[in-house]
């Protein structure tokens, strides 16, 4: 993409209340987008509405909303084309996969899975009028999951596949699909998370408790040290930002040193090696 077009082009940034999404939507209109991005709120949008910034009510569950943001897209006053749709919202979500009730996995599902692909259809057409691109933000944990990751990486997971399929369905219509996959990011998402683990840690039955309970312990701890070494949210905004820009984009971007380290590794460790790996970095955080 060139100067030019970006002038001149929407882009929608999903998840954009605060964090990632919100950095990711000012570093594209510093970079001359005009950028859409998605909060649930009207007091979200607050602090966020600046030049090039135009926040849009957007919760990517809800139809009515979807709708409003194609209308809105399709009638844009300059006649501006749709540049990329960034998906980023999410929801944290950890546990043991026996213990996590069907209706958490399905809540977790609902935000990263079905609702990022139930905005990409609406947005497809936009998308190939303009040889627009999609950018998904997954994670380090939609390429490897361990204990009491379950739910979050299997909505990434799945996020990874249908990119995939739509990368190839796309492909002669001009229209990228992009991956960005990062490690640990300093933000919010994490405290949230850990407030739904001592829920659900409540909610074990006794023998779940015997099995889980030192790894429900350990959940907290790891996933807060993660955290606290990952980047800041100014950080992968930018490389979300060369994800959207790149003019021939790679196919998949990963963020941080973790991240690059433990993909890369898991392309050529046997999965009983990762295991080990991976569960040893858990049994630190482990109650001794």
């Amino acid at each position: 993409m060139t100067k030019a077009t970006e002038s001149e082009g929407l882009v929608v940034v999903t998840g954009a209340s605060t964090g990632v999404g919100a950095a990711t939507a000012k570093e594209l209109a510093r970079r001359g987008f005009h950028v859409l991005a998605g909060v649930r709120r009207e007091s979200d949008g607050v602090d966020l509405r600046a030049p090039g910034v135009e926040p849009v009510i957007l919760d990517i569950t809800d139809d009515d909303h979807i709708a409003a943001l194609v209308a809105r897209i399709d009638d844009d006053p300059q006649g501006r084309p749709l540049r990329a749709l960034v998906n980023n919202a999410g929801l944290p979500g950890a546990g043991p996969v026996e213990a996590t009730p069907l209706s958490e996995w399905r809540r977790i599902f609902d935000v990263n899975f079905f609702g990022h692909l139930a905005l990409t259809q609406a947005l497809i057409p936009a998308l190939v009028r303009a040889g627009g691109r999609v950018v998904n933000i997954s994670s380090l944990n939609g390429k490897i999951s361990l204990a009491g990751y379950g739910p979050y990486s299997s909505s990434k997971f799945a996020l990874e596949a249908m990119s995939d399929a739509l990368r190839n369905e796309l492909a002669p219509y001009g229209v990228d699909v992009v991956v960005v996959e990062p490690g640990g990011i300093k933000t919010a998402m994490a405290g949230r998370g850990t407030t739904d683990l001592s829920r659900l840690s409540a909610g074990m039955n006794q023998e779940q408790t015997e099995r889980y309970g030192h790894l429900m312990k350990a959940l907290p701890d790891h996933i807060a040290a993660f955290t606290a070494a990952g980047m800041t949210s100014e950080a992968a905004a930018l490389g979300i930002a060369k994800a959207v820009t790149d003019r021939k984009p790679r196919t998949r971007y990963i963020l941080g040193g973790a991240a690059n380290f433990l993909i890369r590794a898991s392309r050529f460790l046997p999965d009983r090696v990762l295991d080990r790996l991976t569960t040893s970095d858990l049994r630190k955080h482990y109650p001794s």
